[in-house]
């Protein structure tokens, strides 16, 4: 599995605390510097293998039709894609044109995942976003009209101003799309983001629990009537849709990040991650001083909860050694008394009761 990281931003979203830039001026150097890292890491690459390919950030739909293609080219000639791989890439509504869907069709792309965030116009621009409805409406259909079905959005839920009401509409709009994998996120109150600081002063609320977990819960049934599948936390499909990339993150498989704050891991107990430093990586010619950190066997035992429980599959009991799996069983006896877990054979799940406080049940099972 590989991931690119892109960080430049149009604008910056106001929730938003991801690591990138709005310095468009520095596009030609940071891809020639990502192009040095992609030779420079090469062996790496290979090892990896490039069964899926996702490329995110940031906007990677802010880059043009040549740096896309530049990257393409210089990955094949390292890492050659697998038959079948699944490649991704993020997209914000109005930079989807005809002429970007078409230069995209001449790259190995077959997957797009796109922020929506919201169908609400008020929203959306007190999030500072940069489309409209209409425009994630002709997204869909452009990308649509030029062969594309496997597309994915994200939605939000809990944002200041946000009524049951409103929310309800996002969501059958969404559903009246027919795309076949769907995001569905919380707004997280990032300290230090614009946002932040206007809940400070007052200028914004926060949605109570109560409001959250019944948004929560009404995409949850809304996308089981149409047939999509629980299978994370967060995210939904279509039979056989899943987002195999993100899954191959959630069954601990071994990927490569290239570019400023890009993360790797081994697979085994070694995770390295690009300082988040657009200049020093330019300067650095893509290959700066990656920060390394050897997970210890409590590390691996909680970073198997963190992401065994996330998904429908559950924590395999079976591949912790017996010291860690009678404390997890332990743990989530309580859980499972209350019906917010269940233990099926060597596998424990969470329940969709479960699923809304999944970050204080995973909590309680860490060391």
């Amino acid at each position: 599995m590989i991931y690119i990281h892109i960080p430049f931003c149009k604008s910056r979203c106001l929730y938003c605390d991801f690591f990138s830039s709005t310095s468009s001026e520095l596009k030609d150097d940071f891809v020639k510097a990502l192009l040095k890292e992609i030779e420079g890491r090469a062996e790496e690459l290979r090892l990896a293998r490039a069964n899926t390919i996702y490329i995110g950030g940031g906007t990677p739909s802010q880059l043009s039709a040549e740096h896309l293609k530049s990257i393409f080219d210089a990955l094949q000639l390292v890492a050659p894609l697998c038959d079948g791989a699944e490649v991704t890439i993020e997209c914000n509504p109005d930079d989807i044109t005809h002429e970007f869907v078409s230069s995209l069709k001449s790259m190995p792309v077959n997957r797009i995942s796109m922020g929506v965030q919201t169908f609400d116009d008020g929203l959306l621009r007190l999030l500072r976003r940069r489309h409209t409805s209409v425009q994630a409406h002709r997204a869909v259909s452009m990308l649509r009209e030029a062969g594309y079905k496997n597309i994915s959005l994200d939605l939000m839920y809990g944002l200041p101003g946000q009524t049951m009401d409103m929310w309800k509409r996002d969501v059958e709009e969404v559903m009246s799309l027919q795309v076949p994998h769907l995001s569905a996120y919380s707004l997280q109150w990032e300290e230090g983001t614009p946002l932040y600081r206007m809940l400070e002063r007052g200028e914004v609320a926060e949605a109570s629990d109560e409001v959250s977990r019944e948004m929560y819960e009404y995409i949850v049934r809304t996308a089981a009537m149409y047939s999509m599948e629980h299978y994370e936390v967060s995210n939904f499909a279509m039979p056989g849709m899943r987002a195999r990339h993100n899954s191959g993150y959630w069954r601990d498989e071994p990927y490569v990040g290239l570019g400023p704050g890009a993360h790797s891991y081994d697979g085994a107990n070694v995770r390295s991650s690009n300082p988040s430093d657009l200049k020093g990586y330019i300067m650095s010619a893509g290959m700066p001083e990656r920060e390394v950190e050897i997970l210890d066997e409590d590390c691996l035992y909680e970073e198997k909860v963190l992401k065994g429980l996330r998904t429908i599959d559950g924590l395999d009991l079976s591949t912790l050694k017996p010291r860690y799996r009678e404390y997890a069983v332990k743990m989530a006896e309580p859980h499972v008394r209350d019906g917010r877990m269940m233990q099926c054979g060597e596998v424990l799940r969470l329940t969709e009761d479960g699923i809304f406080v999944s970050n204080d049940i995973m909590s309680d099972m860490m060391l």
